[in-house]
């Protein structure tokens, strides 16, 4: 734990969005967050599952805040405003979680269907661009602006089965670095006052995975609820300590 549960970290009283909210690496954030003293924004495609994890999240931390909003984030003007309105309603945006995800494999790479590149290069860049775009500026006014992404170890060594989510990954990593290049650049001689840092993991694992697979071993897998702990603490972390950061939940390959 990093002492913010108590409510007394940096993220109490903070706002932060989390982008693919519905999902079970999203629950176990916006459960995080919401007990760590933050007011949490969930956006997802799904509204469905949108509500039952925002839901899940008041019901388990009785008096936080936590509203669900359904956003198209492939729309950068959609997007846009989704962030200016959080700010107006809020006052603040102290942070932007993306957990927008998807995957596409093939048997080999010259099996590889470059319509899975088409579907993934929406989800894991297009989802990070528009994202990035439209809160840099609320994060910059923020005294602890983060903006986190989660990647995957295969950015760093892509495999014949897998290029096309391997790609995907990579790119979503320049453009977060280009973004931590752009706070760096804002913040001058004092260093930058936000961060963007990404997370590495090689994949996540919850209790309904466990639950159907008693005998699997998970190797090297991330518990979701290990992730949410990771990105709580990013906000315990001084932001020229993260800025532009890959933190490893994995060992680095």
């Amino acid at each position: 734990m990093n002492g913010s549960g108590n409510g007394n970290g940096k993220l109490h009283g903070a706002v932060v969005a989390v982008a693919g909210a519905g999902g079970p690496a999203g629950r176990a954030a916006l459960l995080r967050l919401a007990e760590a003293g933050a007011t949490v924004v969930a956006s997802d495609a799904d509204p469905a599952r949108l509500a039952e994890a925002v839901d899940a999240a008041r019901y388990a931390h009785g008096g936080a805040t936590v509203v669900g909003e359904t956003v198209d984030l492939l729309d950068l003007a959609a997007t846009k405003a989704w962030a200016e309105h959080t700010e107006k309603e809020f006052g603040r945006v102290d942070g932007l979680v993306h957990l927008v995800g998807g995957w596409r494999g093939s048997s080999s790479f010259t099996e590889t269907d470059l319509a899975d590149w088409t579907f993934l290069e929406k989800l894991l860049i297009r989802t990070v661009q528009t994202t990035s775009l439209a809160f840099h500026d609320a994060l910059l006014r923020s005294d602890r602006g983060r903006y986190v992404l989660i990647s995957q170890s295969g950015a760093h060594k892509p495999v014949a089965n897998n290029a096309a989510y391997n790609a995907g990954k990579a790119a979503a990593e320049a453009w977060t670095l280009a973004l931590a290049d752009s706070f760096r650049k804002a913040g001058g001689e004092e260093g930058p006052g936000a961060a963007a840092a990404i997370l590495v993991i090689k994949a996540l694992v919850h209790d309904a995975m466990r639950a159907e697979r008693p005998s699997a071993k998970f190797a090297g897998f991330t518990d979701v609820k290990e992730l949410a702990e990771a990105i709580a603490g990013v906000w315990e972390q001084p932001a020229t300590d993260v800025n532009g950061q890959r933190l490893w939940l994995t060992p680095q390959p």
